[in-house]
Formats: structure tokens, sequence, C-alpha cells
């Protein structure tokens, strides 16, 4: 596909994602994604996104929890 941003060609990729579902934020390993190696942004597809939030919905394997800083400015 074309990148809506630079117009380079994105290719397919596995990439780490942050995903908010339920207001929690997980962090996905290896995720497909179109990538455009030009700018660097990301594209997932409907179905990817629809899984992530099956998965996420029901009992899921968890690597490891991580402690995140919320920042106001």
């Amino acid at each position: 596909m074309t990148c809506d941003f630079c117009d380079g060609s994105t290719e397919l990729r596995r990439v780490r994602k942050p995903h908010w579902f339920q207001q929690r934020l997980y962090v996905l390993e290896n995720v497909e994604a179109e990538v455009c190696p030009q700018c660097g942004q990301r594209y997932f597809h409907a179905t990817t996104l629809d899984c992530i939030d099956e998965l996420l919905a029901g009992e899921h394997p968890v690597e490891r929890c991580l402690e995140v800083e919320v920042v106001s400015m």
C-alpha cells in the first residue's frame, strides 16, 4: 500500500503496538502491520485490531508487567 504521509511504499512487518482496551493499556509484541520504511508510519488492518480486542477480552498469557508513569503538562 502507499503511505498517506510521504507516498512511500509500505512493507509487511511485525511490530510492538501499544493498545488501549477497556481503559487499560497493553503492549503487544509481534503484531502484523504495514510499515513505511521512509517515514515509519504504521498501518494496522481492521482484522488485526479485531483479533487484538478478542485476545484481550478473554484469558490471555502475560509475559511481564511494566510500570508506566503518567505525566500531565
